[in-house]
């Protein structure tokens, strides 16, 4: 998948990942796509609800060695 850009949110707790990605998303353009590594476990849910919430669409989700990785798509 094409990514314009990636943060490494690692390390930090609710709600750090979704501001520091909420911050990211508005720099970006429409259609762009942030990629989001994270280890908090309530990332999953939070995400899915401020994908509801925002209107920018989470185009995939997966866990891998203990990493939560988002592709998300700015509205």
């Amino acid at each position: 998948m094409l990514v314009d850009k990636e943060i490494d949110l690692s390390g930090l707790n609710c709600p750090l990942p979704i501001l520091r990605t909420k911050k990211a998303l508005a720099d970006m353009t429409s259609g762009q796509v942030l990629k989001v590594v994270a280890t908090d476990p309530a990332t999953p849910k939070d995400f899915e609800a401020f994908a509801r919430q925002t209107g920018n669409q989470l185009l995939q989700s997966s866990e891998e060695q203990g990493k939560f990785l988002f592709w998300m798509q700015r509205k």
